[in-house]
Parts: structure tokens; sequence; C-alpha cells
């Protein structure tokens, strides 16, 4: 499966979730947390952030935790002198959600569009 099969996957399985996830990232930003949220999108269980939404309990196959760059520093999960380069990438918070997507396939970054194509154009 290519890349872009699998984020197109990625994106209609978190459907569902996208509006608790800008809500849960809105959050983060006016309550001056971090200006970096990161969710982190897992199947098992994770030690960084704060969970959002368990898989079991909406019965999906993904949880949510909700963190920031902030804390992936602090983790070692992001090095100090890549900190830059990742902001630098960051995308604006208020038109994508930084998800940080832990599977079998390993761990990736991805930035999801808050809104689907169809519904900014309609």
């Amino acid at each position: 499966m290519s890349d872009r099969m699998k984020f197109k996957l990625l994106e209609a399985e978190l459907a569902p979730y996208r509006k608790v996830l800008g809500q849960a990232a809105d959050a983060v930003i006016d309550q001056e947390v971090s200006e970096y949220p990161i969710l982190v999108v897992h199947q098992q269980s994770v030690d960084i952030g704060l969970p959002l939404v368990d898989r079991e309990a909406v019965r999906g196959k993904w949880s949510v935790n909700v963190s920031t760059l902030e804390e992936f520093v602090t983790k070692q999960l992001i090095a100090p002198d890549r900190i830059e380069p990742f902001t630098t990438v960051y995308k604006d918070p208020a038109d994508h959600l930084c998800l940080f997507v832990l599977s079998e396939l390993g761990a990736t970054f991805v930035f999801l569009p808050r809104h689907d194509e169809e519904e900014k154009d309609g």
C-alpha cells in the first residue's frame, strides 16, 4: 500500500474523531499550554500525553492522547536541535492537526486537514 493510500485510510478512520481532536488542539493553544499541540494516535498503551479518546470506549481502531512539542522534547522524542526544523514544518493549527501516529508500521508525524476538501469548497 502506498503512503498516500495509508494516509487516506488513516484520514477515513479518524474522520469521526476530527471534531474532538480539533477541540483538544484548540484548548492547548487557547489555554496557553503550547503553540504546538500534538495528537498521539495509537493502538497500544503509550506513556505520553493525556488520554483523549479510548478506542475501546468508542469502538474504533485508534486511541488518541493530547500532547505538546514541549512534552516530546522533555521525553526525548524530539531532540533539542530538532525543535527549529520541527516548528518550521509544523502547519498552521487553524487548518491542520498535527498527529504523531504509532502503528505496526512505526511512528510518523502526519498533518491532517481539519476539514474535508468538500467541506471547504461547499
